[in-house]
């Protein structure tokens, strides 16, 4: 299951970029300077994010950093001024003053300007290959990334004296594979995915299941025949979007992803056109006019962009408001505000977001940012899966790789929902097996009567 890497990028390339400019010799060549946008050529630590970039000849070259390692990441190629493209087409914008925007993601991300690479990056001969170098840089990735250890009860480095010993240089990749997975077994967090080729690990929070094809027909199907009485709702975005009106002048909008709207362009503007496209349709000038509700489904959701989410939370305000706050173990909070759309119709009324533990990582995201949303806004059903940071792409030397987590997503108390999850007002069943035999929607018909209220 590819998770928010989609969303912004392949997560390790998670960038920000300042530059200094040279100053002119001349008045016309001071005018010409103040049209061009100021060097980015030379190496940048990416504050929090255990990478290290290189930049010259319209070039980015990303090296995934610990204390005891650098291996090579992605690359990227510049498109215009300020702006670098990687192979999966995502777009890193250059910030002059200290910043990069990854297509997809929310907010940006601090860099340091640094005279050269650091030494580990430098060495004449490349890393070890060997089981236990491929161990020590697992343990490293996490020890100075993962940032929620002490709310799950880990000791990390109990960890390592326990498992440390069992890899040697003649352990097979298939027991160091096994290793591996119960190290992170316990954490139970759907954003640590373990890679060695075709065979990859991960767990979700007990007692919820992975948002999948097969279970988003079955949802789909059991809504249409139950929930809309038979009328097949009107579909967008591949099919990730849906909508239909309800009696009594509400509205039901379903997301099932914040992804792959459009398959035939990977890049985030196609994304964003596709959600536009969509949300014009639905959210016309008469509907949101006349609308006195409006569920929005995210019950199924395997999360995506962030940024999309944010984009549907900017045409249901007037007022500009804080959705979340991220941070890093080594950055301070970065507040990430909801604005208005702008030249378009907006909804202004009552909203029921449904939820449950299928709700995973950006559809967590855009729930959070509506948490603190103006005007009246409940959540029903069940807690979010727990997963909000963007996943941090890590290469270990042996070909091996890892996803991890590195950002807390804050409210405005400080508050984060890693590992439990973002708790309902109003808790119901969510697609429970007796909920499917008994032909029931507990959570949608607790949101239809919250609305008509």
């Amino acid at each position: 299951m590819r998770h928010r890497s989609s969303k912004a990028a392949t997560a390790a390339v998670a960038l920000a970029l300042a530059g200094g400019a040279i100053a002119p010799a001349s008045a016309t060549q001071a005018t010409q300077a103040t049209r061009q946008p100021a060097s980015v050529d030379g190496f940048w630590r990416v504050e929090g994010y255990g990478t290290v970039l290189s930049i010259e000849d319209g070039r980015l070259q990303e090296y995934q950093t610990t204390q005891i390692s650098c291996l090579k990441g992605d690359s990227a190629q510049q498109t215009a001024p300020g702006e670098y493209r990687t192979a999966d087409a995502t777009i890193l914008t250059v910030r002059p003053k200290g910043a990069l925007h990854v297509s997809g993601s929310a907010g940006d991300r601090k860099l340091r300007r640094i005279a050269e690479l650091p030494e580990t990056c430098r060495r004449d001969r490349p890393m070890p290959t060997d089981p236990v170098t491929a161990f020590d840089v697992f343990w490293q990735s996490f020890e100075e990334n993962y940032p929620f250890f002490a709310a799950k009860g880990i000791d990390w480095h109990s960890v390592r004296d326990t498992y440390r010993p069992k890899v040697h240089a003649d352990t097979t990749r298939a027991e160091l594979f096994a290793v591996f997975s119960e190290m992170v077994e316990p954490l139970y967090d759907a954003h640590v995915t373990v890679f060695d080729g075709e065979r990859r690990f991960y767990q979700v929070r007990p007692g919820t299941t992975v948002p999948g094809a097969e279970l988003d027909t079955k949802v789909k199907n059991h809504i249409v025949r139950r929930d809309l009485k038979g009328e097949k709702p009107r579909e967008f975005a591949n099919g990730r979007i849906s909508y239909a009106d309800l009696p009594g002048r509400q509205g039901y909008l379903r997301v099932s992803g914040f992804a792959a709207y459009n398959t035939e362009d990977s890049s985030y503007a196609a994304q964003l056109a596709e959600l536009d496209k969509a949300l014009d349709t639905v959210l016309t000038p008469e509907r949101t006019a006349s609308l006195k509700g409006l569920i929005i489904d995210l019950r199924i959701n395997g999360g995506g962009s962030d940024a999309l989410g944010l984009h549907i939370a900017e045409r249901l305000t007037d007022t500009p408001y804080l959705a979340y706050r991220k941070r890093t173990q080594y950055t301070r909070p970065q507040p990430v505000v909801v604005r208005p759309a702008k030249d378009t119709p907006r909804y202004t009324g009552p909203v029921a977001v449904l939820t449950g533990g299928s709700t995973v990582s950006a559809g967590e995201t855009f729930t959070q940012a509506l948490m603190e949303r103006p005007g009246r806004t409940v959540r029903i059903g069940e807690p979010t899966q727990g997963v909000f940071s963007d996943v941090l792409d890590r290469r270990l030397p042996n070909d091996m790789a890892v996803w991890l987590p590195n950002e807390e997503f804050l409210t405005r108390s400080g508050r984060t929902f890693d590992g439990t999850g973002i708790p309902p007002h109003l808790r119901t069943p969510v697609f429970t097996e007796e909920e499917f035999e008994k032909h029931r929607d507990s959570a949608f018909d607790k949101a239809v009567a919250v609305l008509r209220d």
